[in-house]
Order: C-alpha cells, then structure tokens, then sequence
C-alpha cells in the first residue's frame, strides 16, 4: 500500500533542531539572525542585557544583573565569583552552582559593565 503526503515521506530531524526552532522567533529563523539570549519584539533584535552607554542606565538591566552589579560595586576591591554567590545566598561549595553566576557576572564584563581583571575577579567601572 502506498501512501501520499505522509509524514514517512518527510526527511528525518533531530529533537534538537526540532526543539530549537520551536524556541527561536519565526521572522528571525528565517533570517538566521537570532542568538540566545535576544528578543525580537517587532522585529528588530534586543538584547537582555543591554551594552553600557556613556549615560549608563541599570534601569535597563534585568534584576538579577542588577542585584550583581549592586553587589560588585559594594565590595571594598575586586571579588570573586565565591564572593558574589555567597551575598546572594547561593550553595557555593558545589561547583556547578556558581557556573551561571560566572556566566552572568562574563556577560556584564563583555557589555561594559564591569570589569574582569586577568585573575579571574571582577571590579565595577567606574
């Protein structure tokens, strides 16, 4: 028995090119200008968290970006990731809990928010 149109007659693909295209917005998949960590409200690509201006705006960033820069600012010198997880209440003692917090604090160095020195601890610019 033949069948026509049927779903056996599709290519086969993967979960995750399944899963990751249900989670990118539609306009941009078909440009292929979507990155994690954008939004494309109306179209146009956002980021969450935002590249510092010469009139930095914190009211921009999302809370808990803002609570970690507030944290990293307080400090009397440059802190480490430990540091930083321990004000926030985090299990620091296990590793893996303090991996997206270092993720977080990368992030806001690459945007100019802070600082990270070649040691691997962070400082607030000034």
């Amino acid at each position: 028995m033949q069948t026509t149109g049927s779903a056996t007659n599709q290519p086969p693909t993967s979960a995750a090119t399944r899963s990751s295209a249900a989670f990118a917005p539609a306009s941009a998949a078909s440009n292929g200008a979507w990155q994690p960590g954008q939004i494309t409200p109306a179209g146009r690509v956002v980021l969450l968290v935002p590249h510092r201006s010469g009139t930095p705006d914190e009211g921009a960033l999302p809370g808990d970006y803002r609570k970690i820069l507030a944290i990293v600012r307080a400090a009397d010198g440059p802190v480490q990731v430990r540091g930083v997880g321990e004000e926030l209440g985090l299990e620091v003692t296990a590793r893996g809990k303090l991996e997206p917090l270092r993720a977080k604090l990368t992030k806001l160095a690459d945007r100019g928010w802070l600082h990270k020195r070649p040691d691997g601890r962070f400082t607030a610019r000034p």
